[in-house]
């Protein structure tokens, strides 16, 4: 014989279990669990990271490690892809191991590509470098290149 047990407010013991399940589901499609294919939760991924003399329709043009002092300008152009969340990413400037400038750009889902550049001057020869982080520190990539004549 099946016994049903009614609770204080008049629901039954049934009763409440679906009603639990149908709200557990409810959030479930409110918020739905994002996995990317190895099964693990999409996280912010740096898919390019180039160095080159200018943007053209909005893709990096003159892409190189070597640039000339003639050019005025380097830029370093990033492409995040997924993108989860909103975020700021850094672009550290590095000369000779000493840092330059700072550059805090800001990401937008689901994918989202960006720049930064200097302007070249006469002590800016020599090695350079292009950290890419996360307000962290977490380092995404790191660029290498060299300003000449």
């Amino acid at each position: 014989m099946l016994v049903k047990e009614t609770l204080s407010n008049g629901l039954s013991m049934n009763s409440r279990i679906l009603t639990f399940c149908i709200a557990i589901l409810g959030v479930c499609l409110l918020f739905p669990y994002q996995a990317d294919s190895q099964g693990g939760a999409k996280s912010l991924t740096l898919a390019q990271a180039v160095m080159c003399e200018e943007i053209r329709d909005n893709a990096p043009y003159n892409q190189g490690m070597v640039f000339s002092m003639a050019n005025e300008r380097v830029c370093c152009f990033t492409t995040f892809d997924p993108v989860p969340e909103r975020i700021f990413i850094y672009h550290r400037w590095f000369c000779r191991d000493r840092l330059i400038t700072s550059i805090k750009l800001s990401l937008q889902p689901p994918r989202w590509s960006t720049v930064s550049r200097i302007q070249l001057r006469e002590a800016d020869k020599g090695p350079w470098r292009v950290e890419i982080t996360d307000q962290t520190g977490r380092v995404f990539g790191k660029l290498r290149f060299s300003i000449t004549d």
